[in-house]
């Protein structure tokens, strides 16, 4: 991040806004991955690395709350650190009711941060309750600690300020200290202590007032700020017990304060006229004796790293956020790129390799290194499946202890890449499916162990790539789907229904809009809405949803979605006079065949036998309805393609060869047309028209 400079020079107001989206991105990570070490905490065995996690986490998300003048967030987030700070002091033992407050208060923390986000449209969330349910838990490991409020009571009971000496040196609100910092480790921490005064507009003014002693420097200090926001800022740089401050003045008194090791004031935000700044200038002295122990040396941080406040406590970031537009932007122009290479490639076949062979070697590379650039962009759009998987043990965990029932909860294909867009769309039908599994299907424990079962149920989310699917599984150990009861419902609602249907298709039923066997109705399901609406999501990402159960063990919902991606390998196949592009990854093999070898069943349908196994032949001449003008001529050679675990044998006339090609959206620029999943530009201009394998395994079972 470049250095903060305001515009109009310094007397300028430093504008803070333009970092507001990193650190609400920041603090939304922060309180996930606070939410995630929570959930894993072992409340009996917990180690120090894992409290300092989360204590680091909070105070991050103050931190930063802080600097921007968030004061509701900086004040929960306090009280979030002030216990979390004891905890890992091990003055208390952590308990479940800990954990549970935590996990509150990091939910009203994004709350209030999206409010802020929003520009403060909405109510803000209640934290009175939570902030005494925290100070109780504080209070009961030990002796109680002392009272925030009564450890800034004498600050605000200090009025009217007495008068300095020099009231004309002194504007309103600027206080004079004499700030000693060391010993110090490296000369350049003291020269980063006075570039922080350079580099923040406001801050104040520094000026060396003893060079050396011992290794201890000692400044003069004019500045509006509150001892501890200084504190918090020089912490990027030394240990807080390494610093010391005092006040100026002929009136000078030495109120034993305790600052290192003790509760925080509530003064936050570094600047002058933020919503989280103190209103009244502290009269406070503050005495924190140098320790001569050695301390933990931040490296010299930027003052953009000083206004996202977490950066004290991370590690250096390995990543960079980018936004979509600009991502698909890149997959764009590269995809562009993948045509111009073909459309050149196609071009140079007739060409001598002899007299141009410095050019074909060079239009080799291009091709080689285009595929390669390609691979890269079309990565950066994948995301692993974990970022979806992370949020259900903290849903599950809430919802299990609302229903009194005990279950675990098992992933397994964390690391399987789907592109960011359908991330976001299945999100919601995986949430529904996973409470579902939960409150419809796992037993309560004394019905569990009733049953002959472990009285913790296991709900097993996982997912695959099959093909050119993903398969995203959700499984669970409980009662399954009763076949009776699905078909009395259905019944009674009017439904067409028999005794003979297959199971898959009683399943089937549950997905009917309004559709429930629950008995009651709560607030966790139960009043028929979801399950319709499941498919429905799904199927507008042209995916399948399908059903295994057995009463008493247990069920298993799959969710088939397709891998779109921009730029794929492809097969040209030939029809007529027309080329369609096959997913090199939904192809199996490819053959020629005789006539004899196809057979003719009933209502016409065909099927050809290879390798003792029977597949059906969907001849795509009549799928697509192509003119044919070489009369005499037939189709012979067939390539079989396999979509949702099926086979099929698509009758084409010739292959021509496989290529990257680059899928354009047909229903955007013209209407969804069946059996097609998109078009492209051929290499000499030309639109090929990109099947659909999984649409056409569907129309070969019907």
């Amino acid at each position: 991040m470049a250095e903060m400079h305001t515009e109009g020079g310094a007397g300028g107001d430093f504008d803070l806004s333009q970092f507001y989206q990193i650190f609400f991105e920041e603090a939304g990570e922060n309180l996930d991955q606070m939410e995630h070490m929570l959930l894993n905490l072992n409340l009996e065995t917990a180690d120090d690395e894992e409290l300092n996690g989360i204590f680091r986490c909070a105070h991050s998300v103050k931190g930063g709350a802080a600097t921007f003048g968030f004061a509701d967030v900086a004040e929960l987030t306090h009280q979030m650190e002030s216990l979390l700070d004891r905890l890992r002091r091990h003055e208390l033992q952590p308990n479940a009711a800990m954990v549970d407050v935590l996990l509150e208060s990091a939910d009203t923390s994004r709350g209030l941060l999206a409010r802020h986000q929003s520009g403060g449209e909405g109510v803000a969330p209640p934290t009175a309750d939570l902030v005494r349910r925290i100070s109780v838990l504080a209070a009961g490991g030990g002796p109680a600690p002392t009272p925030v409020a009564a450890a800034v009571a004498p600050v605000v009971a200090a009025a009217p300020l007495p008068a300095p000496p020099k009231p004309a040196a002194r504007p309103d609100g600027v206080r004079g200290l004499q700030i000693s910092i060391g010993p110090l480790d490296r000369p350049e921490q003291a020269d980063a202590i006075q570039e922080l005064f350079r580099d923040i507009p406001g801050l104040g003014s520094i000026k060396a007032a003893v060079s050396d002693r011992s290794g201890v420097r000692v400044f003069d200090v004019d500045t509006t700020s509150s001892d501890e926001d200084l504190l918090d800022l020089f912490a990027f740089h030394v240990a807080r017990e390494k610093v010391a401050i005092l006040e100026q003045s002929t009136d000078h008194v030495e109120p034993p304060v305790v600052q290192s090791g003790g509760i925080d004031q509530i003064g936050f935000g570094f600047f002058d006229g933020s919503p989280g700044a103190p209103q009244t200038p502290s009269t406070t002295e503050v005495v924190a004796t140098p320790v001569m122990e050695p301390a933990l040396i931040i490296p010299k941080a930027t003052p953009g790293k000083v206004a996202s406040a977490a950066a004290a406590s991370q590690p250096e970031a390995a990543t960079i956020r980018v936004a979509i537009s600009k991502v698909d932007q890149l997959i764009n122009l590269v995809g562009e790129l993948v045509i111009t290479q073909a459309m050149l490639a196609q071009n140079s076949r007739a060409l001598d390799p002899a007299v141009y062979q410095q050019l074909l070697t060079g239009l080799a590379d291009l091709d080689r290194n285009t595929r390669d650039l390609q691979e890269s962009v079309m990565s950066i759009r994948m995301i692993p499946m974990s970022i979806v998987f992370s949020r259900f043990p903290r849903m599950l965990r809430d919802l299990a202890g609302k229903l009194g029932k005990k279950v675990d909860f098992v992933t397994q294909g964390e690391a399987t890449e789907l592109d960011k867009g359908l991330v976001e769309k299945i999100t919601d039908p995986l949430t529904h499916l996973v409470r579902n599994s939960c409150d419809h299907g796992v037993e309560m424990p004394a019905d569990r162990i009733a049953a002959g079962k472990s009285e913790t149920g296991t709900i097993t989310l996982s997912a695959s790539h099959q093909g050119g699917s993903i398969v995203i599984e959700v499984r669970d150990d409980g009662r399954g789907l009763s076949r009776p009861k699905i078909l009395a419902k259905a019944r009674e609602r009017g439904l067409d229904v028999s005794d003979q249907m297959s199971d898959a298709e009683v399943w089937q039923l549950i997905f009917a809009p309004g559709f429930s066997t629950a008995a009651v109705v709560t607030d966790v399901s139960g009043r028929g809405v979801g399950m319709d609406v499941v498919k429905r999501n799904i199927a507008a990402l042209n995916g399948t949803v399908e059903i295994d159960s057995a009463e008493g063990y247990g069920m298993k919902v799959s969710v088939r979605l397709p891998l779109t991606l921009a730029i794929m390998d492809g097969m040209s196949v030939g029809v007529g006079d027309e080329v369609y592009i096959l997913p090199l990854s939904s192809v199996v093999e490819s053959f020629q065949v005789k006539a004899d070898a196809v057979s003719t069943v009933g209502q016409g349908s065909q099927l050809v036998k290879v390798r003792d196994e029977y597949m059906p032949v969907i001849e795509l001449e009549k799928v697509f309805q192509i003119p044919r003008f070489d009369f005499e001529r037939s189709s012979d050679i067939m390539v079989v393609v396999e979509a949702e675990g099926i086979r099929v044998a698509l009758l084409v006339d010739e292959l021509l060869g496989q290529q990257q090609v680059v899928v354009k959206n047909l229903e955007s620029n013209y209407r969804k047309v069946p059996n097609v999943s998109g078009a492209t530009i051929l290499g000499d201009g030309k639109v090929a028209l990109i099947l659909d394998t999984g649409a056409l395994v569907r129309r070969s079972r019907h």
